[in-house]
C-alpha cells in the first residue's frame, strides 16, 4: 500500500472551527455539552454533521439503529470501504471532544481529500454511532453492539430511560430511524480517534496514544430494597434503609476493586435513591457498578464477589438484593495490522508515541468483533472526561486527526 505524503496534513483550523460549531448545540451549564442520545439536541447535531458531509460530496447512509454513515466513493465499486467514526451524543455533563473529535477527525479526512484531489481505490466511510456513551439508555455502545450482533434490535428498541421511555419510540420521534438493516455492512477496517480520557499521554509527553488493548468492562446493576419509613419516629433497630445497605455494597466495590490493584477500578456512577425525600429513610437504591480490566478472569472474580458480599450485606440488615447485568464486553486486542498503521503513520509524522490499553469503552471495541479495527488517541488536559471541564488543545485534536488521515488514507490505497 502506498503511504500518503510525509507533508500531507489535515487542515487543523478548519477541524477546531467544527468542534466549535458543533458544541453550541446542546450546551451545557458549565462550558461542556448536555446532547444527550435521542434528544431534539441530538438531532440537531446529526443535521448538522449531514449537512456538511453532503457538502463535501458525500451519499448518507442511515440504519435502523439511527447509526449515519457519509460515504466518500473509491475508484473500485466492489472494494470494501474504510470505515472511521466515533459518536455525536454527550453524557449529561459532557465535554465537547468525547466522541466528536472522531467524527469530525473522519469528516475532515474527506474534506482534505477533496481538497488535494486524491483518490482512493475503496471508499471510505464516516461514521456516527448511535447512543455509546449509554447514559440515558444503557447499556453504553448500544447500537455498535446492535451492529456487531452483540445485541438484538428489539431489546435495544425496548430499553428505556428514567422517565419510561422506549429506545425505538425516541428515535423514530427525533426522525432518524432509517430503513437500512443493521449490521449488513462490510467493512475492510474500522478506525476510531479518540480523546484518552485519562491522564496517561499528558503525563509522559506523548503526541500520540496507539491503542493495543481495550480493558473489559461490566456493568452491573443493584437494586435494594427495604422499607420507606420516617425518619424522625422510626426507632434504629427497627429500620430496613436501603440507602444503608447500598452504602455498605459500595465500601465492597472499593475494596474488591483495590484487591485486582493496579489495573483493575470499580465504582457506581449511576445511584438513585427512593423516594428521595429529607425525612424519609429510603425504601429503595438502585446503582449500578461498574467494573473493568484488561483480565477477563478479574472482571469475572469482581463480579462473583459483589453478589455475594451484597447478599451477605443485604441479608444480615433484613433487605431485599436483586442483580443484573446491564452492559459489558471482554477485554479487547485490536488488530494488529491496524495498529501497525496508526503506529507507523505517528512515526512518519514525526510525533512521539506510545502504546496505550484504553480504559473507556468505545464503539471500537464492538466492531473489532466484525472488521479489523484500531484506535488512535490524544491527550487531554489531566486526563479529565465526562466532565464539562475537559479541554484539549488545538494542537493535539490536529496530531490525532492526521495520523487517523495516514492510516486511514493508507488503508483505503490511494490511486495513481
Amino acid at each position: 500500500m502506498v503511504a500518503p505524503a510525509q507533508n500531507l496534513k489535515i487542515n487543523g483550523e478548519r477541524l477546531w472551527d467544527s468542534l466549535m460549531q458543533m458544541a453550541r448545540i446542546g450546551p451545557g451549564v458549565a462550558g461542556g455539552n448536555n446532547r444527550q442520545t435521542l434528544t431534539d439536541a441530538d438531532a440537531e447535531g446529526r443535521a448538522l454533521f449531514r449537512k456538511w458531509c453532503e457538502e463535501a460530496g458525500c451519499s448518507m447512509g442511515l440504519d435502523q439503529m439511527g447509526n449515519m454513515f457519509a460515504r466518500r466513493e473509491g475508484s473500485d465499486p466492489d472494494a470494501l470501504p474504510v470505515y472511521v467514526g466515533s459518536h455525536l451524543d454527550t453524557q449529561p455533563t459532557g465535554g465537547k471532544y468525547d466522541g466528536v473529535l472522531g467524527v469530525l477527525g473522519g469528516l475532515e479526512i474527506l474534506r482534505t481529500l477533496n481538497d488535494t484531489g486524491i483518490r482512493t481505490r475503496h471508499p471510505i466511510v464516516v461514521t456516527n454511532w448511535t447512543n455509546e456513551e449509554g447514559t440515558r439508555f444503557a447499556p453504553a455502545m448500544l447500537a455498535s453492539g446492535v451492529f456487531a450482533g452483540i445485541h438484538t434490535q428489539d431489546w435495544a428498541y425496548a430499553r428505556e430511560d428514567a422517565e419510561g421511555k422506549r429506545f425505538g419510540d425516541e428515535l423514530r420521534r427525533i426522525g432518524w430511524c432509517g430503513e437500512e438493516e443493521v449490521g449488513a455492512r462490510e467493512m475492510r477496517a474500522f478506525f476510531e480517534l479518540h480523546i484518552e480520557q485519562g491522564p496517561i499521554l499528558e503525563a509522559e509527553g506523548r503526541d500520540i496514544g496507539v491503542v493495543t488493548h481495550g480493558q473489559g468492562l461490566s456493568w452491573t446493576q443493584v437494586t435494594i430494597t427495604g422499607k420507606d419509613a420516617h425518619t424522625g419516629s422510626t426507632p434504629m433497630p427497627m429500620r430496613r434503609n436501603a440507602g444503608l445497605g447500598m452504602a455498605r455494597v459500595l465500601e465492597k466495590v472499593e475494596e474488591i476493586a483495590l484487591s485486582h490493584a493496579p489495573h483493575a477500578v470499580g465504582a457506581a456512577g449511576h445511584i438513585d435513591v427512593y423516594p428521595n425525600s429529607r425525612n424519609v429513610i429510603p425504601g429503595k437504591a438502585v446503582f449500578t457498578v461498574d467494573f473493568r480490566s484488561p483480565d477477563l478472569s478479574v472482571i469475572e472474580d469482581m463480579e462473583a464477589r459483589l453478589r455475594i458480599e451484597a447478599q451477605a450485606i443485604c441479608d444480615g440488615m433484613g433487605l431485599d438484593v436483586a442483580f443484573e447485568k446491564v452492559g459489558g464486553f471482554d477485554p479487547v486486542a485490536f488488530d494488529k495490522g491496524c495498529v501497525t498503521a496508526v503506529r507507523d503513520a505517528a512515526e512518519r509524522l514525526g510525533y512521539s508515541h506510545m502504546n496505550l490499553i484504553s480504559g473507556a469503552g468505545h464503539d471500537a471495541c464492538w466492531i473489532n468483533r466484525v472488521a479489523p479495527t484500531a484506535m488512535v488517541m490524544c491527550p487531554c488536559v489531566d486526563g479529565l472526561s465526562h466532565n464539562e471541564a475537559e479541554e484539549i488543545s488545538p494542537e493535539w485534536a490536529a496530531a490525532g486527526a492526521n495520523v487517523l488521515f495516514h492510516a486511514v488514507v493508507e488503508t483505503a490505497e490511494i490511486v495513481g
